[in-house]
């Protein structure tokens, strides 16, 4: 999403000042064309009584009135939906001026720029260019493949599911343009790294919930933390849910670790010998990489070198020519490459980490376990619960899990109060940081009855991330696109259900076919969610109602990739997997020893840290 010029950050405090904030006053459609010489100042800008801004003469009196030949210039705003899209969501409404240098320093032409300036592989310095991409970027641009080729279809009077485009066709649509036009040596997708991630964000889920049930504080629930937005957040406006959030890497991270030591120590370089850029669906995924943690101190490396999204990637694509529509040969086969590729999670677009918590307690139960699920406020904000099954001959409805799927910045709000009320922790602002505390806690039982209050179970796990749809509908996806026949939508409800009118907003496309500034269209993001699982029957699980078993969508069976190189037999893809994994553990963290644990947790965890902010309020000039 682009902004005007207006929004410059001028100093280099972490924390930008009330005086400094975030604003978009007006925008210029078109500029003037006269000549002017350097420096000189042939007009102003003044705010009449109503707050409207006028551009007028240099030479006009300073009024509140401007003079006739004034004209006025159109307004725009900035919503709280676009501060998500462009990395902006800490409480002092704008990203730290350090933030916003280290994300100018990760795009696309950073990338274009170091590898044109690589050489050849024989030459000294070369380093391997790597590039993994997510699926939800694919699942992005396969979905506006797809849209294009509809509407060629349609108007050639073919059939519609010929013209859709599967992850898979992108992949492979990508690899080539990757390999034969940029030079990268390796094409990856980040599937196998989510799959290691889940399972070690399974194994801290277990860790915690054993330590909650000795007593111990923090430990439940967990809250997701692959989306780097969220984590964002948490560190500079509730630091009390930091000893809640998990220290499982993302799996941009943790392909990361995979690239440049696992992989690396394969192909006979070191870390600082390979250059690794990932495509992401957001834009504080370039934050996240920039992360001290993820820095190699030995060899003054990143884990990823560059983050660009889907967009920047879709626009290197468009400046060098590349037709994504065309199809190349071998996108329908498998792959051979070094790692496990397109593995498919059932559960969420956004990772499946909710789900596979609940898949493993599900296959792990010695009794059948049901699983309930319950909307709160929308598709956003669900609720999850395991209980054991009345047939088994147990207690009727005694509950073993209870989780939550909360997508959206004020769904995430409702979830840090409900957490600080649950857990007796203080929440940073708001209603619930009055009553929060272990005294609240008491004095809340001590009305209600503790027999009321110990009937409803608090929150085990919760999947939290910072867009509304969640990742498929990410800042950095690829917008969709509209005609000059599409009528504007004038006033209509954004993705979280309040009401939005999207042209006095500033984010209006009229009678232009580009991409829509609009961000976060529902239309659309359910394109990119059914892309996302195309070709796959591991459609998510939602809406209200009883799943039994494990009856939770299990992946398809697929050809194998091709694994040679880890000396894999044949089998479905997640069996696969699952020996790619034990090996990669084996050979990254010992394969015994009392430093194994120390080295999983070196390799595949992470930790956070309160931000505090300079910015004493009593001292603001409003």
């Amino acid at each position: 999403m682009a902004f005007s010029g207006a929004l410059i950050l001028t100093d280099l405090n972490d924390f930008i000042t009330p005086s400094q904030a975030c604003i978009k006053p007006v925008e210029q459609v078109d500029a003037p064309t006269e000549e002017k010489e350097p420096g000189a100042a042939s007009t102003e800008i003044l705010i009449d009584s109503a707050g409207a801004y006028f551009e007028v003469s240099g030479s006009t009196p300073q009024t509140n009135t401007p003079a006739a030949p004034g004209k006025k210039l159109t307004q725009a705003q900035i919503s709280l939906n676009d501060c998500l899209a462009c990395s902006i969501n800490n409480n002092s409404g704008c990203i730290t001026s350090a933030e916003s240098v280290l994300i100018t320093l990760q795009s696309h032409t950073e990338v274009l720029t170091f590898l044109a300036s690589n050489g050849a592989p024989s030459s000294p310095g070369y380093k391997l260019p790597v590039i993994s991409i997510s699926p939800q970027s694919l699942a992005s641009l396969a979905a506006s493949l797809s849209s294009s080729a509809a509407s060629t279809s349609a108007s050639a009077s073919t059939s519609s599911a010929d013209a859709l485009v599967t992850p898979r066709q992108v992949l492979r649509r990508i690899q080539v343009f990757c390999r034969d036009v940029l030079g990268f040596a390796h094409v990856f997708d980040t599937t196998f790294a989510r799959h290691l991630a889940l399972r070690e964000h399974v194994a801290e889920f277990l860790e915690r919930r054993e330590g909650d049930a000795g007593g111990g504080e923090g430990e439940l629930p967990m809250l997701a933390s692959a989306c780097p937005g969220w984590i964002c957040y948490a560190e500079k406006a509730h630091k009390e849910m930091l000893p809640f959030i998990a220290r499982t890497k993302s799996p941009q991270q943790v392909m990361g670790t995979l690239v440049k030591e696992w992989m690396g120590e394969r192909w006979g370089k070191t870390p600082d010998g390979i250059y690794h850029v990932s495509v992401m669906p957001c834009y504080d995924k370039k934050l996240e990489a920039s992360r001290q943690d993820f820095y190699n101190d030995v060899y003054s490396t990143r884990d990823v070198d560059c983050v660009i999204t889907t967009g920047e990637l879709e626009l290197m694509m468009r400046e060098r020519g590349w037709n994504l529509d065309l199809q190349v040969p071998g996108e329908f086969s498998s792959s051979s490459t070094d790692l496990p590729e397109l593995l498919q999670h059932p559960g969420t677009s956004s990772g499946s980490y909710l789900h596979s918590i609940i898949s493993h307690l599900q296959s792990s139960s010695p009794t059948p376990l049901l699983l309930s699920v319950k909307a709160i406020r929308n598709a956003d904000y669900e609720e999850y619960t395991l209980t054991e099954d009345a047939d088994a001959g147990t207690a009727p409805g005694k509950v073993v899990f209870k989780g939550a799927k909360c997508y959206g910045f004020r769904n995430l709000q409702n979830i840090v109060r409900k957490v600080g009320k649950e857990r007796g922790v203080r929440t940073g602002a708001g209603a619930a940081g009055k009553l929060a505390g272990r005294a609240a806690v008491v004095r809340r039982a001590r009305k209600g009855g503790v027999e009321e209050k110990e009937k409803e179970r608090n929150y085990d796990y919760v999947e939290v991330m910072a867009c509304p749809g969640g990742c498929v509908n990410g800042g950095g996806q690829v917008k969709p696109r509209v005609t000059a026949e599409a009528e504007p939508v004038v006033v209509e409800r954004d993705e979280e259900k309040y009401e939005r009118n999207w042209e006095e907003s500033g984010v209006s496309v009229d009678g232009i076919q580009s991409q829509s500034g609009k961000w976060g269209d529902k239309d659309w993001t359910r394109k990119v969610e059914s892309a996302y699982w195309r070709a796959s029957s591991s459609a998510p699980v939602s809406g209200p109602g009883p799943v039994r078993g494990h009856d939770l969508p299990t992946p398809p069976d697929t050809p194998p990739h091709g694994y040679q190189r880890l000396d894999l037999e044949e089998g479905c893809s997640m069996e696969i997997a699952d020996r790619a994994v034990k090996r990669v553990m084996d050979e990254l963290c010992g394969r015994g020893g009392a430093s194994v644990q120390e080295s999983r947790r070196r390799h595949f965890r992470t930790q956070y840290r309160a931000v505090e902010s300079e910015v004493v309020g009593l001292a603001v000039k409003w």
